[in-house]
């Protein structure tokens, strides 16, 4: 699994608790960590900072072509700054600020304590930040964040329809409402299309929630020992775990963030995506037309939030949904009721 995977949960986490959690160094990502990919154009300026190198990483690299489209629709230019470690995300946040394009993109939680200290320092300097946000309001820091609920509410529908014994369930990182938004939706939206469907959630907990494969895969047993067969993975760099236990026991699973459905073909059902490009080019757009210190949230409406089944290329996507048009055309149903405003979708962590 990507180790976006496991920041993806861990944003989460520093919500809940506004804190800031430590970023593993990637040894192997390269020292030169910044790209040009300037297209030559008079027009506006854009800077992105990754916080690990961008590499195979599907969630940072649809980042980099969220900011090349918007350099291309503004006939400007584009840089990307990729980080390896926190000294490197201080470094590149800086080298960005010193070039003071029109707008620095940033993407991920390990970025909010060093955009508001920039923010305050460069008040006409304008930033976004995608998938976070800074604790204090600034009128030159915009954030995106993602309505995950309602997509993991639409793969909780594919599994209570895919179901054979009735049971859908969930390994999730901890037992708090921002981490519940990655399973309380799936049993929801299994309940809709299945209201006798039984479920239940395991939470991995322990010392190291967002890296334990191995206790990941234990919950996943446990499910699967009473007779769930459809389980939502929202157990960070612990899915693979619960790949494994399904695979072992000809289950199915449910990946988070990106496609994860190569990582365990014939397992993995479909994926909760967030789509970084949409938010990327959006908020740029926004805080062009002067729209600028607001937080937009992205969901299936924006194009933030979809699933791996709903998106172009799902044939060639490994993913088992790939086999069942007709449960995505009963999803799509659910999707459109959601963007209509007809149904809505619980959210665990709303306040």
């Amino acid at each position: 699994m990507s180790r976006r995977n496991r920041r993806s949960l861990q944003v989460a986490a520093a919500t809940a608790l506004l804190v800031t959690a430590a970023t593993a160094c990637n040894a192997a990502a390269k020292n030169d960590t910044a790209s040009d990919s300037a297209s030559g154009g008079s027009g506006k300026t854009f800077t992105l900072v990754t916080p690990d190198a961008v590499g195979q990483n599907e969630f940072l690299k649809l980042a980099v072509s969220g900011i090349k489209d918007a350099a291309k629709q503004h006939d400007g230019t584009q840089k990307v700054y990729e980080s390896t470690d926190t000294a490197s995300q201080q470094q590149n946040v800086q080298a960005a600020v010193d070039a003071k394009p029109d707008v620095i993109v940033l993407v991920g939680f390990e970025f909010a304590d060093l955009v508001a200290q920039q923010a305050q320092k460069n008040p006409n300097q304008q930033f976004l930040i995608i998938d976070a946000c800074t604790t204090k309001t600034f009128k030159n820091v915009s954030c995106a964040v993602f309505r995950e609920h309602e997509g993991v509410y639409l793969a909780g529908a594919e599994a209570g329809l895919l179901s054979k014994s009735g049971k859908v369930g969930a390994v999730d990182v901890l037992d708090t409402p921002q981490f519940r938004r990655y399973s309380d939706p799936f049993a929801a939206g299994a309940k809709k299309v299945a209201p006798k469907t039984a479920t239940g959630t395991r939470f991995v907990g322990g010392q190291s929630p967002f890296d334990d494969s191995a206790r990941a895969k234990e919950q996943a047993n446990t499910l699967l020992s009473q007779g769930y067969d459809q389980i939502m993975a929202a157990a960070a760099a612990g899915n693979y775990g619960v790949f494994e236990a399904a695979k072992a026991k000809g289950a199915f699973a449910y990946g988070v963030d990106v496609n994860q459905c190569p990582s365990a073909p014939g397992t993995v059902v479909d994926n909760v995506i967030k789509r970084t490009d949409v938010a990327v080019e959006k908020g740029i757009e926004s805080v062009l037309s002067g729209t600028t210190g607001t937080t937009v949230s992205y969901g299936l409406k924006e194009g933030g939030i979809s699933l791996t089944g709903l998106e172009a290329g799902v044939d060639s996507s490994k993913c088992v949904i790939a086999d069942h048009k007709d449960v995505l055309a009963k999803v799509k149903e659910l999707r459109d009721q959601i963007v209509a405003g007809k149904l809505t979708v619980d959210d665990p962590a709303a306040s």
